[in-house]
């Protein structure tokens, strides 16, 4: 098990499969442990939650929820626009469950590629879900995050909340799991494009999913030739075993090599 960096409980962390294609920073197991949850801005209405077990909350919908959460794409030139095919999207597809979390991503307006590579980093889409402190499922999502992932998407869809399975067993349920992942990558994407990041692309929320709400948008938007210390805490790097002489090109071409052609794909379609 990998520390996390000063106490984040993150969504997508934990053990992953041996990554295919290995560039310059290899992507060990458990590589992504700094996730955490971020409500999004300007949402007015939230999912109820309860507490009939520790850690993770049984998700309601109230009545009458509008969706309020954006689905559009972005307007920059960062990424292709609309949902495509991918080397990541197969792998997703391969899973008895992939369909569902692809028609529910799309439902929400996510590229299911976006949500395909997120489950290829994580886990191989269920090659290696748990590491048995916390990260869980094939998303590795940790209980803060979870909840708060699941909440966005709840609010953009209400409708979603019929496929919901609630209590702790959520998180090990792939279709719920899947539901919260693609909440969290779309604050992920809208918390880029408020930091002037225009249609921001697969590999573009990778940094915020891998590194967090507060140094996603720094990475992305970092100098290549820049060493990934000089951007994020030390100690992130260090605990998931990346060499402190990584760039931050170094870190994105073995994002890239893991996802394969997904990685400059728009994050919404």
């Amino acid at each position: 098990m990998k520390l996390r960096p000063f106490g984040f409980r993150p969504v997508g962390c934990g053990p992953l499969i041996v990554r295919a294609v290995i560039l310059l920073v290899p992507l060990a197991p458990g590589w992504a442990f700094a996730q955490v949850s971020e409500t999004l801005n300007g949402a007015p209405v939230q999912v109820t939650p309860y507490l009939p077990e520790p850690g993770v909350p049984t998700i309601a919908i109230p009545q009458g929820t509008l969706n309020t959460v954006p689905t559009g794409a972005g307007s920059g030139a960062g990424g292709s626009s609309g949902a495509s095919g991918s080397d990541a999207l197969d792998t997703l597809l391969a899973q008895s469950w992939g369909s569902s979390a692809i028609a529910n991503a799309e439902a929400l307006g996510l590229n299911p590629s976006a949500l395909a590579a997120a489950c290829v980093i994580e886990s191989g889409c269920g090659a290696n879900d748990g590491n048995g402190s916390g990260a869980q499922g094939p998303f590795q999502m940790y209980p803060a995050a979870f909840q708060d992932g699941l909440q966005t998407a709840l609010a953009a869809d209400p409708s979603l909340a019929s496929q919901i399975v609630q209590g702790s067993a959520g998180m090990n349920d792939p279709t719920t799991e899947a539901i919260a992942a693609s909440g969290y990558l779309m604050q992920a994407n809208q918390n880029l494009e408020s930091s002037g990041i225009s249609n921001p692309t697969v590999l573009d929320v990778r940094s915020y999913y891998e590194f967090g709400p507060q140094y996603g948008a720094p990475v992305a938007n970092a100098d290549p030739s820049a060493l990934l210390a000089d951007v994020v805490p030390q100690s992130y790097l260090t605990n998931n075993n990346i060499p402190l002489n990584t760039t931050v090109a170094q870190w994105q071409s073995s994002v890239a090599n893991t996802v394969g052609n997904s990685a400059n794909q728009s994050v919404l379609m």
